[in-house]
């Protein structure tokens, strides 16, 4: 008999593989995404794992192609993977945590709505935890080929499995002022399979793992070559120009911006409706008639005027010698699921 979804049959038989006879918690999506339901994600499996450590490894079957092919000639299948995520067991825990689903259908639909993909080595500053509902430091995530399930070829294309790991903000903060490949290889031999823990501290805090991302940082500068950012902006100001950053995002962006113009690198800071390059050189600042794209050059002298005043404190600053350039730094409001503010930056 033909099935009428071989993609989510290849994907049964690859956990089939890892868990021979072992039945998962399954969730189902009632009503799917392509008849207008609110879930793109159309199932997500929870195997309960014991080793390394316990936890829960949760797959997901939606970003591939699961029932046919819009492009039968494609290399890779949907999105070209499915999400994986594993977050640690605690003793005595029975029922897969629900609010992993949740926060894989937001991933999915942050997919599907923006058009912006996934893969091994991206990562992502949440916003706040991870999980609402906890005390937790994990704020953030990156992004890993699992290392159990690699790349399948299904019937639609290949289908990699791209694994989700939760990171502190000192964390996060690393992978962007040195590289994610260097601080996940560095990672690995703190989280064996990666796998997220709600209740741990951050990696940072070990004095031997921080020396390493200092060293290697010192040593490489930024691979980072453009950072997303909700809280940025620039506006015309008089004869200059005006930057609007949240306070939550200066820090990292200043990091950033000593480990990209020390090394002779440019950087691009994208906010929702402007970017902004900074490059290292003699003093500019203009648009070259793009509405959009400032640019701005800055002396050794300039840069460190400028991530001097990149501090989260709401406030106004010129910046010594980069006539025309001001830095607004805006408080950044946390808010829970309900819209109620649970922290505030700045």
């Amino acid at each position: 008999m033909t099935s009428d979804a071989p993609g989510w049959d290849a994907i049964d038989a690859a956990l089939d593989r890892l868990y021979p006879g072992i039945e998962p918690k399954h969730y189902a999506t009632l009503l799917k995404w392509s008849l207008g339901g609110p879930d793109p994600l159309d199932g997500i499996s929870f195997y309960a794992r014991e080793t390394p450590v316990p936890h829960w490894h949760i797959v997901s079957y939606g970003m591939s192609e699961l029932y046919s092919a819009p492009n039968p000639d494609a290399e890779w299948s949907g999105w070209g993977y499915e999400f994986t995520f594993r977050v640690r067991r605690q003793p005595g825990e029975t029922q897969p945590p629900v609010w992993a689903a949740n926060f894989l259908q937001n991933l999915a639909r942050y997919n599907f709505s923006s058009g912006n993909g996934f893969a091994p080595n991206h990562q992502m500053d949440l916003n706040g935890p991870i999980a609402l509902e906890y005390q937790t430091l994990i704020r953030a995530i990156a992004f890993v080929e699992d290392p159990e399930l690699g790349v399948i070829d299904a019937p639609f294309g290949k289908v990699r499995f791209l694994q989700v790991f939760g990171m502190t903000l000192d964390e996060y903060a690393a992978t962007q002022t040195w590289s994610v490949e260097a601080v996940l290889n560095l990672v690995a031999g703190h989280a064996p399979l990666f796998v997220t823990d709600l209740r741990r501290k951050s990696l940072t805090d070990i004095p031997a793992f921080a020396e390493k991302v200092a060293a290697g940082r010192r040593r490489d500068g930024s691979s980072t070559s453009s950072l997303a950012v909700a809280e940025f902006a620039w506006l015309p100001d008089g004869d200059g120009y005006r930057l609007i950053v949240g306070a939550h995002a200066v820090e990292r962006i200043a990091a950033v911006l000593r480990g990209r113009l020390r090394f002779g690198r440019s950087l691009v800071v994208d906010g929702p409706d402007s970017s902004v390059e900074f490059s290292s050189g003699s003093f500019g600042l203009g648009t070259n008639s793009d509405p959009v794209l400032l640019k701005i050059v800055l002396t050794d002298e300039a840069l460190d005027h400028l991530t001097g005043v990149l501090v989260p404190l709401a406030g106004v600053s010129p910046v010594p010698e980069a006539p025309g350039l001001i830095v607004d730094v805006r408080p950044t409001l946390i808010r829970d699921g309900d819209g109620n503010v649970v922290e505030r930056i700045g």
